[in-house]
């Protein structure tokens, strides 16, 4: 009796320090996507950490995809609580991969690509853009990596964002390896968690229609916004919102 009261006490404890603190029990990684870094996540960040929630943000260094993909498993491995991985643009490559982890409860794409397995970026870009749609600016490739053009960087990732703001991510821009973009995928967690896709209507990187193919085809709850590709630049409350029901969905 004495000991399964111990073990009684031992289950509720934690529950109990949790929601007495107002913290909430899952754990928010973000994963950038290409050409930037973690800083674009501060607003969704400063929302869900005052909604409680513990939120973690990976630093890529976009040289290779199993780089990426190992940074990202270091921060699920940090986190206190099981875990909602939310990828932006090439970020979903990394969680795509990084996804199958045991931790890793769901998974949320951000105006992302979202590769099956024996995809990668360059495989996935040989698809032609739809009529009306865009694809990202990108200069030719320099020492084994690529750069959007800087002249075209605020209008194809972000124009629905301060031109101060955007005008100074051209020229911040972080180089993306072509070892990233021609990697494969080699499993997609996607099959295996409930996944959640916010498509970019106005996106002029990723097509909406590839992310909607993307979206679809991972069978994801699936919510459509007027934004540009730097949809957590543009709508932070409404990317917070959508992470926060993905964190919520049972």
């Amino acid at each position: 009796m004495r000991i399964a009261l111990v073990l009684l006490l031992s289950l509720i404890a934690p529950a109990a320090v949790l929601a007495q603190s107002g913290e909430k029990p899952v754990s928010i990684v973000l994963v950038h996507g290409a050409f930037v870094d973690g800083s674009g996540w501060k607003s969704v960040f400063d929302i869900l950490t005052g909604e409680g929630y513990e939120v973690l943000i990976v630093q890529n260094p976009t040289i290779s995809l199993d780089g990426d993909v190992a940074a990202t498993r270091k921060v699920i491995a940090a986190a206190k609580h099981p875990v909602i991985l939310v990828g932006h643009s090439y970020g979903g490559m990394v969680i795509t991969e990084a996804g199958d982890d045991p931790k890793v409860r769901a998974l949320v794409y951000l105006a992302a690509f979202a590769p099956d397995a024996g995809e990668s970026v360059a495989s996935l870009a040989e698809e032609p853009t739809p009529p009306g749609e865009s694809g990202a600016p990108l200069l030719p490739p320099s020492d084994g990596y690529l750069l959007v053009d800087p002249s075209k960087f605020p209008t194809a990732f972000a124009a629905d964002v301060d031109t101060s703001i955007t005008r100074f991510m051209a020229v911040a821009q972080v180089p993306w390896g072509l070892e990233a973009v021609q990697t494969k995928i080699t499993k997609a967690a996607w099959k295996s968690k409930p996944s959640h896709f916010m498509v970019t209507k106005k996106d002029m990187m990723i097509p909406r229609t590839f992310q909607r193919g993307f979206a679809k085809r991972a069978g994801a709850t699936t919510l459509e916004i007027d934004s540009s590709h730097a949809v957590m630049l543009a709508h932070p409350q409404e990317v917070a919102a959508f992470i926060a029901r993905a964190a919520s969905a049972k």
